[in-house]
């Protein structure tokens, strides 16, 4: 599918994802020639900059030639605009540039809005744009909205709610970069594009499923932020509840934008939201302390910058959930994440039943394990699938053989998420993106937990050392069920 000519305005284009995400993915977009000629970006934040000082920074922070091709090709293609988020004057200014713009580059009054700003100004902007008249044009209009999309069902119900006062439902992408991921979108072919997996894709063969998803990096210059969201809502609702979709969704009747979300919507409305007791149950929060990660000696959450001395955020969470359908009744999905882990991992494993009889002698019985596929999101990507086998030799010994496949072994580089889901957004397949009806079930889901924490005395943190797998509480969740978790 080709990109239509088009303006892309991205808010919030003196920021920090505009340098270290969507620069880079449009460099390499324009290196591979993908997108079209008829094309300009157009930058609007507070910070005073003009169209050459704007290029300028771009380029150091990309680290490129002046001379390199495509960043020539992109970098004439650069404008800013100066404004206040939400202010009419701004707003108007800007309405000015984008006009300018598609007249000169011929753009058919397209274009595609980037909300790469704090959530804290996600209401303004949407009303900006809708009271100067920005989302009404000759061409197609469409909005990118980073996460967090709210901070509670009730929150991510008004957001909804003030999107469409601006934009239609398939105008608006909600972009959770874990689905831009490749491993993440190979879940797809490797469910539904092989015949051996799928039959045994269920209650009757599989144990249980464990998500890990695991940073080594503390909160950085994102204390304010952390401070108001925290693990649970930093990841849960989002990466780890789309990870846990696509490994138990339905296979749609096509790969189609609505069909898969409405199967993935399917997943999260079998979840059964937990009553209060069931959260003391089946969800575990931890504070990371001081500790070492990789030989170095690190501070504890609380002594990091623009967090509260004696914050009771968490910087972990663990849950065990339960999808209430035909396919997975009984099967238990285990949930966690953390910062100041031991190390930067995203894994899901696939944990069958062992087999129903054992032929071989004692010896050997014990040696057996059962099957364990494994499909590792982030780093060293591919899926690692363990089976058992015999030991050369007279006796009859078996032990565990992986499978493995690596997406190193294609020889291609592993284009980052945000050139897929930028590439998407600009030729409408929504696919990748979150919809508005998904959004709410997540929370649905994650706002008791929320509710039941406020109940609760402050927690005691910090309760892991900073390079441990999280509070033994983690562990004791998992290991009540007589398992253990996998990814170490």
């Amino acid at each position: 599918m080709n990109v239509e000519p088009h303006l892309l305005v991205i808010f919030g284009a003196s920021g920090d994802l505009m340098r270290r995400k969507l620069a880079p993915a449009l460099l390499r977009l324009a290196e591979q020639g993908l997108l079209p000629e008829r094309f300009a970006i157009l930058g609007f934040a507070r910070t005073e900059l003009s169209d050459e000082t704007f290029r300028s920074a771009l380029q150091d922070a990309l680290r490129v030639q002046p001379e390199d091709e495509a960043w020539r090709w992109l970098q004439e293609r650069l404008f800013y605009c100066q404004g206040n988020y939400g202010d009419a004057a701004s707003m108007a200014r800007l309405r000015g540039c984008v006009e300018r713009l598609n007249e000169r580059w011929q753009l058919e009054g397209n274009r595609l809005f980037y909300l790469a700003t704090p959530p804290d100004v996600f209401d303004d902007l949407v009303i900006g744009i809708r009271e100067g008249g920005l989302n009404k044009s000759a061409g197609w209009v469409r909005i990118v909205v980073e996460k967090p999309f709210g901070h509670d069902l009730e929150s991510a119900q008004r957001l909804n709610r003030l999107l469409w006062t601006a934009f239609d439902e398939p105008a608006i992408f909600r972009i959770d970069h874990y689905l831009g991921k490749e491993t993440v979108q190979n879940l797809l072919v490797f469910r539904f594009g092989n015949t051996i997996f799928e039959p045994l894709w269920n209650r009757r063969y599989i144990d249980h499923v464990q998500i890990t998803v695991a940073e080594d990096d503390g909160v950085g210059h994102r204390g304010r932020y952390y401070e108001a969201a925290g693990a649970l809502r930093d990841m849960v609702p989002n990466h780890l509840f789309q990870l846990l979709t696509l490994v138990a969704m339905e296979p749609p009747i096509a790969l189609d934008a609505d069909e898969v979300r409405d199967e993935k919507l399917r997943v999260l409305r079998a979840i059964k939201p937990f009553d209060p007791e069931e959260v003391d149950e089946n969800v575990v929060r931890g504070q990371y302390g001081a500790g070492e990660i990789a030989g170095q000696k690190v501070v504890a959450y609380r002594q990091e910058p623009f967090v509260h001395p004696q914050s009771v955020t968490e910087t972990f969470v663990a849950l065990r959930l339960f999808v209430r359908n035909w396919r997975w009744e009984g099967v238990p999905f285990y949930l966690r994440t953390g910062k100041r882990l031991p190390k930067r991992v995203t894994e899901v494993h696939i944990q069958f039943r062992p087999v129903p009889h054992l032929l071989f002698p004692p010896e050997t019985a014990g040696q057996l394990k059962p099957n364990l596929l494994t499909l590792r999101i982030q780093p060293d990507e591919g899926i690692i699938l363990r089976i058992e086998a015999k030991v050369v030799g007279m006796g009859m010994q078996g032990r565990s053989v992986p499978l493995d496949f690596r997406y190193a072994d294609f020889g291609t580089p592993i284009p980052d998420a945000y050139e897929r889901l930028l590439l998407d957004a600009m030729r409408g397949d929504q696919t990748l993106f979150m919809r508005a009806d998904e959004v709410e079930a997540a929370w649905r889901i994650v706002t008791p937990i929320l509710h039941r924490w406020w109940q609760l005395p402050p927690p005691s943190f910090p309760d892991y050392a900073a390079g441990t797998w999280g509070p033994k509480e983690a562990d004791e969740l998992i290991r009540r069920d007589e398992r253990q978790w996998l990814t170490q």
